[in-house]
């Protein structure tokens, strides 16, 4: 699956638009890694915990819309974007979205 930010696919003619596609999880922090992120906001420095759930979300929200495109048809998704929305405290949904096309 081809998956852009931009509305084209160099070398490739989109012949089919299928409309948006998206892909979400809603995360809540680990009162372990608050602990560790604390103690790293006082010392400084990457919280690599918090940098690891993060990754981990987009790639989970990125699968959902992939599956969802492949499921209308579509070979490449354009005009890919990602948002992020604060649910609750400790909680948080990433949001990835764009449009499904068959492209040749």
């Amino acid at each position: 699956m081809i998956i852009l930010t931009s509305s084209t696919i160099p070398g490739k003619e989109i012949k089919k638009t299928f409309g948006i596609v998206r892909g979400n999880t809603v995360r809540a922090r680990h009162i372990g890694k608050d602990i560790i992120a604390f103690i790293k906001n006082i010392t400084g420095g990457e919280i690599e915990e918090y940098t690891k759930l993060l990754a981990e979300s987009r790639e989970q929200a990125i699968d959902r819309m992939i599956e969802e495109a492949k499921a209308l048809g579509a070979n490449a998704i354009v005009d890919c974007r990602f948002s992020t929305s604060y649910i609750m405290a400790n909680a948080a949904e990433i949001l990835v979205y764009g449009t499904a096309v068959y492209a040749e």
